[in-house]
């Protein structure tokens, strides 16, 4: 087997556990001429969310609700194919799922804190739209001849 380029870091210094990927080859389609029917470069990557030790219970919480659409049986599941070595897929399936991981164990945003808008601002808006409504009116040709 080939070296994987160092640990897929998810965030901080949690990365994806090697040891916990389960990987499996297929045929992929596409570009790749003759090359493409003998080769297995499609790439599965599955990761078993549910039963991981390797992130910290709360990331993992906040990851099982986030991926609850995509998870089968507490799996989860990326697929890469777009590229036609195997290697090169692998990396992008691994990049892949960190990146997801990433993304759903992420803390929520904080709550948007509710301001007033400042009077000067608001009197600014209302005089230009008066100003505009003025151009607008001076526009239609009632006067004439």
């Amino acid at each position: 087997m080939d070296p994987m380029s160092g640990p897929y870091v998810i965030r901080g210094s949690v990365s994806l556990p090697e040891a916990e990927l389960m990987w499996r080859f297929s045929r992929s389609s596409g570009p790749g001429g003759q090359h493409v029917n003998t080769s297995d470069s499609q790439v599965e990557l599955r990761f078993d969310l549910a039963r991981t030790e390797a992130l910290p219970p709360v990331w993992k919480e906040r990851a099982l609700d986030g991926l609850a659409g995509r998870l089968v049986d507490g799996v989860i599941s990326v697929r890469a194919s777009e590229h036609r070595s195997q290697w090169r897929n692998r990396e992008t399936a691994a990049v892949r799922l960190a990146s997801l991981l990433a993304e759903a164990s992420a803390p929520p945003p904080r709550p948007r804190r509710a301001t007033r808008i400042p009077r000067g601002i608001n009197e600014r808006r209302l005089r230009e739209k008066k100003q505009r409504s003025d151009t607008k009116r001076g526009r239609s040709g009632r006067d004439w001849g």
